[in-house]
């Protein structure tokens, strides 16, 4: 018997690393800086810290280890927004349209797993 598979589950597994992929690209176009480079390092590890850690959500053993993984999900989000919001892309409107549309990204991320918390 073929075990039936959750789409919704899925489609959150390949958001959140779509997201960790973008944040990747808008790195990789970032100025070379101290303050982007170091900045640009925490909010890769976060970014894709959010995906890796639903993905143990989705393969917990028990109820509480699915919720501490989620909470560990949204913590990773919400640090992601902190670390984009940090970085300075005033001089580059484009850069600065690709942060907002992560943050924003970030921001949903932490309202979806807030919202499967209190489920």
């Amino acid at each position: 018997m073929t075990e039936i598979q959750n789409p919704k589950r899925y489609d959150l597994e390949e958001r959140t690393q779509e997201f960790a992929r973008r944040v990747r690209m808008f790195v990789m176009r970032l100025p070379k800086t101290i303050a982007t480079v170091e900045d640009g390092k925490q909010v890769i590890r976060s970014s894709g810290s959010v995906g890796a850690n639903y993905i143990e959500a989705n393969e917990a053993m028990s109820k509480k280890d699915f919720q501490m993984r989620i909470k560990i999900s949204r913590k990773e989000a919400k640090e992601s927004r902190y670390w984009l919001q940090l970085i300075d892309t005033t001089n580059n409107m484009e850069l600065g349209k690709s942060r907002s549309s992560l943050i924003q990204e970030a921001t949903e991320l932490m309202n979806i797993f807030g919202a499967i918390l209190q489920k």
